[in-house]
């Protein structure tokens, strides 16, 4: 891979990562009620996607447990198996889903994690929200006994508020970590995190904001305002969204 030289530290972390990555909750299949969010893409449009993604200069990519149920891993991980793209050129992200549970699960289910990749070690594994039957604490001390045994690299969180995250980064402090990232939504749409603390506490403490959804799912390219039909014959929840149809597109569009 070129390109290292535009590489960058990930927050408190030595990771180094290109500006973009790529996230991979298309790569699915349709699987559980996440992953029909999308419509299906087989296997060779995927691995082209990591392909080019890779050769222009992307060099970590993004997943979640949440995604198609480890459906998105496993396509992650053969995709960059077919690119003949070893563990140490890339950066894989993963994520735990906490609806229902408790941090014991955070243990309980790493092997899942990596099973599902493959090989590919864990460098940033990840809280998907906040929304837990665990404790913040727990969860952290969770994640820190998961990097002292050397099965994950580093602890992110998503979707966390200025308050939770900077819980979380004591909480990781008490284990003598440090808490590397926080993934949220932001875009130009969607500008929220500037003004509700996020944002100011990220800088803070040195987390990294990994923004998700940075093209609004594909609206601030403009493709949906050239074609405003073009959504209808999509699989997948999005074609349900306001934001989606005629009147939500004329709204941004101004």
């Amino acid at each position: 891979m070129e390109h290292k030289d535009l590489l960058r530290k990930l927050g408190n972390s030595d990771l180094m990562v290109s500006p973009l990555g790529l996230g991979t909750w298309q790569f699915s299949k349709r699987k559980n009620l996440a992953g029909k969010y999308w419509p299906s893409l087989s296997d060779e449009d995927s691995y082209e996607i990591v392909r080019t993604s890779y050769e222009n200069g992307i060099n970590w990519f993004d997943t979640a447990e949440m995604y198609g149920g480890g459906e998105s891993e496993r396509t992650l991980s053969g995709a960059l198996k077919h690119a003949d793209i070893s563990d140490t050129e890339v950066v894989v992200a993963t994520k735990w889903m906490p609806f229902f549970r408790t941090s014991a699960s955070i243990v309980k289910t790493i092997e899942k994690r990596r099973e599902a990749l493959e090989g590919y070690n864990i460098s940033l594994h990840q809280i998907h929200n906040p929304a837990s039957f665990a404790s913040i604490r727990s969860q952290m001390k969770a994640m820190a006994r998961l990097v002292h045994e050397q099965k994950i690299e580093c602890v992110g969180v998503s979707n966390f508020s200025a308050q939770q995250m900077r819980k979380a980064y004591h909480e990781l402090d008490q284990h003598g970590l440090k808490l590397v990232s926080n993934q949220v939504h932001y875009n130009m749409i969607n500008r929220k995190i500037e003004f509700n603390g996020i944002m100011e506490a990220a800088r803070e403490l040195n987390i990294a904001i990994i923004a998700y959804s940075p093209l609004a799912q594909g609206i601030l390219t403009g493709k949906y305002h050239d074609e405003p039909g073009a959504i209808r014959n999509k699989k997948g929840f999005r074609k349900r969204m306001g934001s989606f149809q005629a009147r939500g597109l004329k709204k941004l569009s101004r």
